[in-house]
């Protein structure tokens, strides 16, 4: 005469990234939940080792929404001019070629535009135009008249 053990599988509760409960048996069997509280997924858990059927699943409540406050818009503010495109007014009006230096001294007379307070403005504005040169060819703003002075095209 053999005796057969009933086997019993374990059953654990866990919960999920939204706070949910669930009752899951370890043996990968089908899952019960989700459940609004960890007494509610408990019950259900006893329930199922008695053999009986998991109590029915309470519907989730739907958390109030807020409401969405309305972005205030702020005034556009006005572009400043770059340093670039100051020098390029500086020099639509002038008719003789200048160098950098001198430039920046008729960018700041004009009050187009400033230095932030870096040590040498006009060695970045030299860069500038050689740069917008080099990358635009005939389609540039300036060209170089001769050694350290530009004109506008």
């Amino acid at each position: 005469m053999t005796t057969s053990k009933t086997a019993k599988t374990k059953i654990e509760v866990r919960k999920d990234g939204k706070g949910r409960f669930w009752v899951v048996p370890k043996d990968g069997g089908a899952e019960q939940g989700p459940f609004e509280t960890k007494k509610q997924a408990t019950d259900a858990k006893a329930a199922l080792a008695k053999g009986e059927p998991a109590p029915e699943v309470t519907a989730t409540k739907a958390k109030p929404k807020k409401p969405t406050k309305a972005k205030k818009t702020k005034p556009a503010k006005e572009k400043k001019l770059s340093a670039i495109d100051a020098a390029a007014q500086v020099l639509a009006g002038s008719k003789e070629a200048m160098n950098c230096k001198e430039l920046v001294e008729a960018m700041a007379a004009k009050s187009l535009w400033t230095s932030p307070g870096g040590q040498t403005p006009w060695a970045t504005l030299y860069s500038a135009i050689i740069r917008e040169i080099a990358l635009k060819g005939k389609e540039s703003r300036f060209v170089k008249s001769e050694r350290g002075k530009f004109a506008a095209k």
